[in-house]
């Protein structure tokens, strides 16, 4: 009696569908994205349902921020990318978005798509222009091909 009684609470626990343990809210390896450029792989990754997952964050904490590099698998392929709006708590005067976004690059910085579809935070501007450098990727082109701004 005590058998069936523990398999009867075992089943409607399983299926009650909540979780018990707090959800990850931050970037980090294995973490899904949103291609949020028009470049042609994004677009077809997001149609197919297999959004990119990171292979590496370029930073020493390995947790990403906004603008941060990142190496992502998306489509059987290892492409990189800079973050431009994130789930976890940011800070003051950053906005908070409602999924984690990236947009593709090549390794010279050059943005693979032409128009990015989402407001990036302003804050960016100041962020990946401390990150360009004179021999390394130029990351203007990639606020010159946004349209909106946060």
């Amino acid at each position: 009696m005590l058998k069936s009684l523990i398999k009867k609470l075992h089943v409607v626990q399983s299926s009650c569908g909540f979780h018990t343990t707090a959800s990850l809210n931050e970037v980090r390896l294995l973490t899904r994205l949103r291609v949020v450029d028009n470049s042609e792989i994004g677009k077809r990754a997001m149609a197919e349902g297999k959004p990119p997952k990171i292979i590496c964050v370029y930073n020493k904490q390995r947790v990403g921020y906004i603008g941060d590099r990142v190496l992502v698998a998306i489509k059987g392929q290892k492409k990189k990318g800079i973050l431009v709006g994130l789930k976890q708590t940011q800070k003051v005067k950053v906005p908070k978005f409602d999924s984690n976004n990236v947009v593709l690059i090549d390794d010279n910085g050059t943005p693979l798509g032409n128009r990015i579809h989402v407001p990036i935070p302003t804050i960016l501007r100041t962020i990946l222009k401390e990150k360009t450098h004179s021999k390394g990727a130029d990351y203007t082109k990639l606020l010159s091909i946004a349209t909106r701004f946060v």
